[in-house]
């Protein structure tokens, strides 16, 4: 599986770059999917099915026949700026583009191993969004993050494939300059959900335009921030920090039975750091 994060800037700064590294690579190893962790419309989102920024953000750019795939996406902060159902809606008008609802889960099964991805909605579970007087955020009011949050926990209590990968867009653990309020409320409302049932091993998001891989003392999960595929920002080392970089890039998702390891990729198709889990 690739992992897009960030990418909507209507082919400037590196995403035209990226995304022809992208098709390269999958002409040599055909993906199954692309997971799309949100802001795949920067800066307003969509009005609606048939925005222009459908074409100059996603269908013109990601062009290579190797990326018409399934791509698993869900919401970003900027997403949530515009028509959010239109995000989901597209789902009817795009082959490719797979959104069934705001938060959702699905199993990708190849050569008999299993990985559920769990794609959550996570703009809604942060108060700064919640209580934001903008009108740009007026619709995240307007969801059950409590909901989400019981069906997060009915999911992971009952996962038994190979591996587990849970899927938002806003990060836990992470260097960045953006207001701590974010990290805390992913902490208290989503965090002890994933570590209570001891089987989800990464937590992969995007936002924060760089790339971080953390692991926390007495925490077994990897928790993975995939850089901006467009416009990359600078980083530097938090508590946990096993890898951090700036480089602009996506990652590269591959599991078996006994190892699972996600590859990131600068805009030059280089291996920068990879995330190893072996059973």
């Amino acid at each position: 599986m690739f992992v897009v994060s960030d990418s909507g800037r209507n082919g400037y700064y590196d995403q035209k770059t990226i995304a022809e590294v992208m098709g390269r690579m999958a002409e040599k190893i055909s993906p199954d999917c692309v997971v799309a962790s949100g802001d795949v419309h920067h800066f307003d989102g969509v009005q609606s099915v048939q925005d222009p920024l459908w074409m100059t953000n996603y269908e013109l750019i990601y062009s290579h026949p190797k990326l018409m795939v399934q791509w698993h996406a869900i919401l970003g902060n900027h997403e949530y700026r515009g028509n959010t159902q239109a995000v989901m809606d597209y789902s009817n008008i795009s082959r490719r583009w797979s959104m069934p609802a705001r938060y959702y889960t699905k199993v990708i099964k190849d050569d008999g191993v299993t990985v559920r991805l769990v794609m959550i909605d996570t703009t809604p579970l942060i108060n700064n969004y919640r209580k934001s007087k903008s009108e740009f955020y007026a619709g995240v009011k307007e969801q059950d993050y409590k909901a989400q949050l019981e069906w997060l926990e009915g999911v992971l209590s009952t996962a038994t494939e190979d591996w587990v990968v849970v899927v938002g867009h806003h990060p836990i653990y992470a260097d960045t300059g953006k207001s701590s309020k974010e990290r805390r409320d992913m902490q208290n409302r989503v965090d002890g959900i994933l570590r209570k049932y001891d089987n989800v091993d990464m937590y992969i998001c995007g936002h924060i335009h760089n790339f971080q891989h953390i692991r926390k003392e007495g925490c077994q999960i990897d928790y993975v921030v995939n850089s901006s595929a467009a416009r990359g920002r600078d980083v530097k080392k938090v508590d946990g920090t096993q890898f951090c970089s700036g480089q602009t890039g996506f990652s590269v998702l591959a599991a078996g039975k006994k190892n699972l390891c996600l590859h990131m990729i600068d805009k030059s198709g280089k291996v920068l750091h990879t995330v190893t889990r072996t059973k």
